[in-house]
């Protein structure tokens, strides 16, 4: 499920007298949001157990990466709709967008979510605070980008020819590969994935022995007619469930992929950039490139890639591989930094050595600390590096803070 386009956010606008609401209310909601949220998933899990057991992951809600994410594209939407200057959010929501799909999120949810939402603002704020104009005026904030996204998302659904919410298929495991000693290489067959974009991914779903069904994404490495592959990473429950429990010829649920960073077809070089399991995308859009490679010609690729040591780096040997095989026809270099060895991932550094090209596609995946200094090392030395697209993702709910 890909479209070209952004979540439209243009000619949006609050009715004059919310939006001088809106402007005074902000600080107040914005301020107790992350009061707010988790009062709203408690509330709205108790009255919908089966979003928690079946839709939700659990661990993102213990650990409150979940209200996080909610709290600040609300506040961040809200921004938009009251600050000239601020930063218009169609790269969050495109994010938000592509998850949602791959989850299989209907529009009926979204009026779900509004009822609870709003009554833990009411809750934790008191109906003094959140007067009846109050909360009008955050209700017109919430539709609005509810129908950003549900128009966004009705539109990925489209463009896979499938109705909403239809994204949900049966597959067997065929074969399990061991990488590194927590990572597991797994390929599926029963689809047909081939049309998946270079650095997109699929959700897994997989019903645990509580009898929870839980769902979490992982990036495709590489399609067939009928198989995709995954790097599953041990991180949580599903993970664990598919490393301890799954045999070849279990049988899962995998959704249509989604997921926004993916490979530009364009002339520009190419800088992948990972740490850790942010190594599968790349290595998804390497497999592109040297098949790509075959028919003509492939801009400069530069791989970069940092873990703790070369034991586990899992994917080490498949990248090298890759790399190799663009080098025989065009330029490509493979970078690596090992943090056992105090090395760390200096760009400006490399740019002066002369292994990054100007103007290029950036694709970065890798923890939240390590995006957010690749991001500040872009911003502060952008005259070297120059790139000409920042392009970027982390299996977190709120990855697009970075």
């Amino acid at each position: 499920m890909y479209i070209s386009t952004q979540p439209q956010t243009t000619d949006i606008s609050l009715a004059p007298e919310n939006e001088e609401i809106i402007k005074a209310t902000l600080p107040i909601v914005g301020g107790a949001i992350e009061d707010i949220t988790p009062v709203f998933y408690r509330t709205m899990f108790k009255k919908h157990p089966e979003l928690l057991s079946d839709l939700f992951n659990r661990g993102n809600q213990r650990s409150g990466e979940q209200q996080k994410a909610l709290a600040a594209s609300i506040a961040t939407f809200a921004s938009m709709l009251v600050n000239p200057d601020a930063p218009d959010p169609r790269e969050m929501l495109s994010r938000i967008g592509h998850k949602h799909v791959s989850l299989g999120i209907t529009e009926d949810q979204y009026q779900i979510v509004h009822d609870n939402l709003f009554a833990a603002i009411v809750e934790v704020l008191g109906e003094d605070v959140v007067t009846p104009e109050v909360a009008a005026a955050w209700d017109e904030v919430y539709w609005l980008m509810a129908k950003v996204l549900i128009d966004f998302e009705r539109n990925l659904y489209r463009s896979a020819d499938v109705a909403d919410g239809d994204v949900f298929r049966t597959v067997t495991l065929q074969e399990k590969k061991q990488l590194s000693h927590n990572v597991v290489e797994f390929t599926f067959n029963g689809v047909n994935f081939s049309d998946a974009l270079p650095g997109q991914y699929v959700s897994i779903g997989v019903e645990l022995s509580d009898g929870a069904r839980q769902l979490r994404q992982y990036s495709i490495v590489g399609t067939t007619e009928e198989t995709f592959t995954v790097a599953v990473q041990r991180d949580g429950e599903v993970s664990s469930f598919l490393m301890d429990e799954l045999e070849t010829g279990s049988q899962v649920e995998a959704t249509l992929p989604a997921g926004d960073l993916v490979l530009q077809d364009d002339d520009a070089p190419v800088i992948l950039v990972s740490q850790g399991i942010g190594s599968t995308p790349m290595a998804g859009m390497l497999a592109a490139l040297v098949a790509r490679s075959a028919t003509g010609g492939v801009p400069s690729v530069t791989a970069i890639h940092a873990d703790a040591a070369p034991e586990t780096y899992a994917q080490r040997d498949i990248t090298e591989s890759q790399v190799s095989a663009l080098a025989e026809n065009g330029e490509a270099r493979h970078i690596v930094r090992y943090r056992d060895n105090g090395e760390t991932v200096e760009l400006a550094k490399m740019a002066e050595e002369g292994l990054i090209p100007q103007g290029a596609h950036w694709y970065l995946c890798g923890g939240s600390n390590f995006l957010q200094n690749l991001r500040d090392q872009l911003a502060e030395h952008s005259d070297a590096l120059s790139p000409k697209e920042i392009h970027f993702e982390l299996f977190s709910p709120n990855d697009w803070l970075i």
